[in-house]
């Protein structure tokens, strides 16, 4: 599918976290949102012309560093705006044995009515474990929420949705 030369816009990457999804985790926000969630934390990532340019390549170069990842995060801004490029890094991330959390503003709902329309949404789908799907909303606000920033949030289970074609929870809410 790809080289890995596959160009990625890039806010940032945070090599180990833990606060991203279970495990330890390196987490990779993509630059450009079209949400602009009131209260967002990471509101210097809304602009798509900001940034860094990076690829797939120099991504997994550095996850195959750190022998203690569990995984991968796909944060942002929004990264179903960089779909195509995220696919491959997932895609391949996944052949080094690491596992996908991603976040997004949309609904589970929402990307599953733009799959024809959008098929580089199901094939980024495919390649995750979780999503935490929804915008932040700053009045649902909640410290005490395991990786979501509000209560409209949940955390799903990817494959179980896309085999029923409906939201499921993972067992990780």
């Amino acid at each position: 599918m790809s080289d890995g030369k596959t160009p990625l816009r890039l806010a940032g990457v945070v090599r180990e976290s833990i606060v991203d999804g279970p495990g330890i985790r390196m987490t990779v926000f993509v630059q450009g949102c079209p949400h602009h969630c009131k209260g967002c934390h990471n509101e210097h990532t809304w602009r798509f012309d900001g940034g860094y340019e990076s690829s797939v390549e120099r991504v997994l170069e550095e996850a195959a560093k750190d022998k203690l990842l569990k995984g991968i995060t796909l944060s942002g801004g929004e990264p179903f705006t960089q779909a195509k490029g995220l696919t491959v890094l997932a895609r391949r991330a996944r052949e080094m044995g690491l596992d996908i959390f991603c976040y997004t503003g949309y609904t589970f709902e929402k990307l599953y009515a733009q799959f024809t329309e959008h098929p580089e949404y199901r094939e980024l789908l495919e390649q995750c474990d979780w999503l935490v799907d929804g915008p932040f909303i700053e009045e649902e606000m909640s410290l005490m929420l395991h990786f979501r920033g509000s209560r409209n949030q949940r955390i799903l289970d990817v494959p179980q949705s896309l085999k029923q074609g409906k939201a499921v929870l993972s067992d990780i809410n």
